[in-house]
């Protein structure tokens, strides 16, 4: 798949101030994985410090930022498998949002069946998942948006399925040109939500997350159901919203 050049100088000429506010839902597992393991509080306190020094060193300039926003960026490990920004390898980190709650579920929700695609023998879960959905204040004078002109010429290589290629190229020409944010369509949401990519801690405008929201997730054959605690929201993914994805077409053909 061929890529357009762009140059740092290029990139620059596009860039644009945002603001607003990014939604990422991890697993709910955090706490509850030491605290099955110590008999006090003051004890969990003390193994979360010592697993904090096993882990590879926070960049200074994320310093002083909630883990939830600075894990991402935490440099020394080698990234297994590249994602769409960012390459595999010992690569800088990159934050990975969506504007709305339900791009960022529609984003989990692909993963998460994408998982029993590539491992036929995993049984779907009997129960939903807890997870946690939390949003952040994002703010930079250095932002490119790839769903408006210039970039939207190319808009097939920025939601490519499974070729991030031309994606981490431009990445990578965009750290060259202290660009901290791409802004740009989701490739998982079938209703095209905006997702959020921030390439340096600096694009943070507050060092923790401004919301926490609880959603339990369910994985079936039949595809993922998800549903908001409060303020009260339910999602429904058939295998067919991802049937783009060749990975998932293949496992859950369109009838």
């Amino acid at each position: 798949m061929s890529s357009p050049t762009w140059t740092p100088d290029a990139l620059s000429s596009e860039a644009l101030p945002y603001s607003g506010i990014g939604w990422r839902i991890v697993e709910a597992q955090h706490y509850v994985s030491t605290m099955k393991l110590v008999d006090s509080v003051a004890e969990q306190d003390l193994l979360e410090g010592l697993l904090e020094t096993t882990k590879p060193p926070i960049p200074p300039e994320c310093a002083g930022l909630d883990f939830l926003l600075a894990t991402p960026f935490r440099y020394g490990a080698v990234y297994p498998t590249g994602s769409r920004f960012r390459r595999a390898g010992r690569t800088p980190g990159v934050f990975y949002a969506a504007e709305a709650p339900e791009t960022a579920v529609a984003e989990i929700a692909f993963y998460r069946l994408l998982l029993h695609c590539e491992t036929p023998t995993l049984p779907f879960p009997s129960n939903p998942a807890e997870f946690t959905g939390f949003s952040v204040s994002v703010e930079t004078g250095a932002a490119i948006d790839l769903t408006v002109a210039p970039f939207a010429a190319d808009r097939s290589l920025w939601t490519a399925p499974t070729e991030y290629g031309p994606c981490q190229a431009l990445a990578d020409q965009a750290r060259n040109a202290s660009i901290e944010l791409i802004r740009h369509q989701s490739a998982r949401d079938p209703k095209a939500g905006a997702n959020l990519a921030l390439l340096s801690c600096s694009a943070f405008a507050a060092p923790k997350p401004l919301d926490r929201q609880t959603w339990r997730i369910r994985i079936a054959k039949t595809g993922v159901q998800a549903r908001r605690e409060f303020p009260n929201l339910a999602v429904d993914f058939s295998p067919a919203d991802f049937s783009t994805d060749p990975r998932i077409a293949k496992r859950f053909p369109p009838t």
